[in-house]
C-alpha cells in the first residue's frame, strides 16, 4: 500500500515538470547542461572525466564532475530515465536532503572503487570514466531495498519482476561482465558495483542509527 501511495503521489498533478522533485529536477537539469556542453566544446569531456590515479591527468574534482559529464545520447539518455523514474520517489520518501547525500555519496564512491580497480589491475594510461551510472545503480540498489516488491517492467519484456530480484539480478549481470574482461567492453561495470556497494553501506549506516525508513 506505501508503494502505491509514493508512486500516486509523484504523478498526480497538472504540471509535468512541478511533479518532478527539486533535486532531481535539478539533477536532470545540470547533467543535460553540461552533456550540451560537451557537444558543442569536445575538449571540456578531458577536464570533466574522471582519470585513472597514475595516468597525470588525475584531479579530486574529477570525482564529481564525471557523474554529470555524458557525450553519447543513448548514455545520457537511459541514465536520466532511470533518475527520473527512481529518484523523484527516493527523493520524496527520504527528503532533499538525505536524497543528495546519497546520490552523491553513491557517484564519488562509484568513481572510488573504478579507480581502485584500474589501480590493482596496473592500468596507469588515461582511461576516461564518464557518466551518472554509479550513482544510478545506487539509487536502483536502495529502490530495491525499500520497496522491494515494487513490480519493474524492463524494454520490451512485458513481463513484472519485483525490484528485490530485479537489483540482484542486474548487479550479478555486471559482476559478471566485469570479471569476464571482454575485449571491446568500455562499460565501468565496477564503478556501477562501485554505487550500489557505498549506498548499501550508508542505507546500513542510516538504518543503526534507527532512522524511520521502511525496511523489508
Amino acid at each position: 500500500m506505501l508503494n502505491k501511495k509514493i508512486t500516486m503521489a509523484y504523478y498526480q498533478g497538472n504540471s509535468f515538470y512541478n511533479n518532478i522533485p527539486p533535486v532531481t529536477r535539478n539533477l536532470l537539469i545540470i547533467n543535460v547542461i553540461v552533456w550540451l556542453a560537451c557537444l558543442l566544446f569536445r575538449n571540456l569531456v578531458g577536464y570533466l572525466a574522471l582519470f585513472n590515479y597514475g595516468s597525470g591527468f588525475f584531479n579530486i574534482y574529477q570525482l564529481v564532475t564525471y557523474m554529470f559529464t555524458h557525450v553519447d545520447f543513448t548514455h545520457i539518455f537511459f541514465n536520466m530515465f532511470a533518475l527520473f523514474m527512481f529518484g523523484g520517489v527516493l527523493e520524496n520518501y527520504w527528503g532533499q536532503k538525505r536524497y543528495l547525500t546519497y546520490y552523491m555519496v553513491t557517484g564519488i564512491g562509484a568513481g572510488l572503487v573504478q579507480l581502485l580497480v584500474l589501480y590493482l589491475n596496473g592500468i596507469f594510461d588515461p582511461v576516461p570514466t564518464i557518466g551518472a551510472s554509479g550513482a544510478i545503480f545506487g539509487l536502483l540498489l536502495a529502490f530495491g531495498m525499500l520497496f522491494p516488491d515494487t513490480p519493474l517492467f524492463l524494454f520490451f519484456v512485458p513481463i513484472p519482476i519485483k525490484a528485490k530480484y530485479f537489483v540482484i539480478g542486474y548487479g550479478l549481470i555486471e559482476f559478471f561482465f566485469g570479471i569476464s574482461n571482454r575485449s571491446g567492453d568500455n562499460v565501468a561495470h565496477f564503478a556501477h558495483l562501485g554505487g550500489m556497494l557505498f549506498g548499501l553501506i550508508l542505507i546500513l549506516l542510516w538504518r543503526r542509527k534507527r532512522k524511520t525508513f521502511n525496511f523489508r
